[in-house]
Order: C-alpha cells, then structure tokens, then sequence
C-alpha cells in the first residue's frame, strides 16, 4: 500500500490555505503544514482540515532548506512506501489528475523517482494564464534519502543525479501566486532585499531582471484559462476564484524594517520605490532612476546582445 502526502510550509497564508487545503485532500492521504509563526489564522485554519497534520517550524530566519527538512522527517513517520509532493499553498493540482494513468501510475514507481509537472500561473481576473515551459520537481518516491536544500530557491526534495524521472505532461499546477497581483508584487520586492542582503555576491541588475520577469510575460506564452480546471473543484463546493483583500502585507513590513535598522541607501538600486514605505524617503538620484526606467524598458529584451553589453557596462557603477 502506498501512501501520498504532501508537504506545505506557511506563514501567513490564510488568502489561499483554505481552497489549497480542500482540493489537496481530495488526492493525498496526510497534508503536513509547516506553520512559520502565523498571525493571520492561517494555524487554525489548517487544523480544520482531518487529512492535516500540524506541526510548527520554530526557526526565527527564512532558510527553505532547513523547513524542507522539517516536513521531510514528519512525512517519514508515517509507515509503508511514501510518494511525497512538495506543493506551496498557493499550487494546486488541476483536477485532470483524476482521469491521468500516469498520475495513478506514480504510486508503482521505484523509490527515488523524481515527478516532474509544470505550472499553470493563474492570471488576475481568472481568465487567462501563462504557460512557462520548464518542468520542476514537485514529487518524489521516498528512498530515505537526505536533503540539503538551499537557503532561498532550494529544490524541495531529495534528487539524485542518476533518479529515474516521471514528467506528469497531463497534470498542470495551478499556481495562485499571480492571480494576487499586488501581494506577489510585495512578496517580490521583500524577495530582492532578502538576496541584497544575504548574498551580497548577486548584482542589482540581476535582482531586476530574476524579480520582474512578470513584468514582460512573452505573449506567446499566455493563453486562455480552461474552465474545466476550475469547475471540478467548485462542484466539490470550494471556492476557486475569489481573492480575500489584505491590509497589508507581511513582507513590506519586514522591508520596512530594514529600512529603518540600515538606512534606505542600502536598496536604492532595487527597483520598489513605487509604494509608500511610511515615510522612508526615496533615496535615488536622478542617475538611478534613469538605470531603472532603462531596465523597465527592456525588460523584454534582457537576453539581447546590446542589452548585455549595457549591463556590463554598469558593473562598475555598482550595478
């Protein structure tokens, strides 16, 4: 008998927890949650649901690996052959897995066989969608294996270099992050300071270009939203397309205080000066608000030989 679970990390993710939390038990056996401190309900909503197992991630710094690790070790309490997914609270499989023989066939797989899908971004208005064309691990047949992961961007599972590979071309991720704009937008902004700050070997140029990527979404690539990725769920009675307004969003408020602690000089060349930051001054002179409309305007263009050549150029202005 095999058994499927999932593991989610959250802090603060009350928006979407309950609508993840509904269509992922439709498939798994055990969800375990990872809560990093919440504040917004996002613990006790994850308690109603019978399939969650709770459990609390007590370190005070971001560091997926370390969470990675966490949930790995309460996945592997439960007895008899694992398939592990590691999903966010804003991925949700689309319902095409209860049709997909490949899906059904992973619970067969030899341990260490890595499942690969690719998402969906859901776009605002729940009418279109943008299709990126990579595969990314999102589930795993256990073999015990150990798990280093990275402090920011980590692969969330174990991978071994030989791993037979399992691309499930029938069983989208519908991601939710873009379909809230304005908090993916501050997730974002947080996202370019945290790397400013931790890994001062990345350049500002290359946080712009890895952090605004949405911004120039090649048109191709964006396509119509099926309804019959979202019916399913809602004849279930789950709630699939409304976003719930925030007042605010934890990751500006942990900016801010950063701004504050060091001085907002420090981020003048991260391109997030277009929201009030509570009486931060923006501290960018006119050369550097002149880089970031030259960096706008090509985000489109970033792979472009002479757009290279530019950014080279400003290496030793300290971009």
């Amino acid at each position: 008998m095999t058994t499927t679970i999932v593991l989610t990390p959250v802090r603060n993710e009350a928006w979407i927890l309950d609508r993840f939390l509904g269509c992922t038990s439709l498939w798994a056996d055990h969800i375990v949650v990872a809560d990093q401190g919440s504040t917004d309900g996002s613990h006790e909503i994850a308690a109603r649901h019978p399939k969650v197992t709770l459990i609390e991630n007590t370190g005070p710094e971001y560091d997926e690996g370390a969470r990675q690790r966490l949930l790995l070790e309460a996945a592997r309490g439960f007895p008899g052959k694992r398939v592990i997914f590691a999903l966010d609270a804003d991925e949700i499989l689309a319902p095409t897995w209860r049709r997909s023989a490949a899906f059904a066939a992973v619970a067969e797989a030899p341990a260490g066989t890595v499942v690969r899908m690719r998402w969906v971004n859901i776009l605002p208005a729940f009418r279109s969608c943008w299709l990126p064309d990579e595969d990314i691990v999102f589930g795993y047949v256990d073999d015990g294996a150990a798990h280093a992961g990275e402090r920011i961007h980590s692969i969330r599972l174990p991978v071994r270099a030989s791993a037979p590979s399992v691309s499930l071309s029938d069983v989208k991720v519908l991601h939710y992050q873009y379909a809230n704009w304005a908090r993916m937008k501050s997730k974002q902004r947080w996202y370019q300071c945290w790397e400013l700050l931790n890994l001062p070997h990345k350049r500002p140029i290359q946080l712009y270009r890895q952090y605004h990527h949405m911004d120039a979404i090649p048109p191709e690539r964006v396509a119509p939203l099926p309804e019959s990725w979202l019916a399913p769920y809602e004849a279930e009675g789950i709630d699939m397309r409304s976003i719930a307004e925030e007042p605010h969003y934890p990751w500006d408020e942990e900016v801010l205080g950063w701004m504050r602690a060091g001085g907002p000089d420090r981020f003048k060349k991260l391109d997030l000066w277009d929201v009030d930051w509570d009486g931060v001054a923006d501290p960018r002179g006119r050369p550097t608000r002149l880089v970031h409309r030259w960096l706008r305007a090509t985000q489109g263009d970033a792979d472009r030989a002479r757009i290279r050549l530019v950014q080279r150029a400003l290496i030793p202005f300290g971009w």
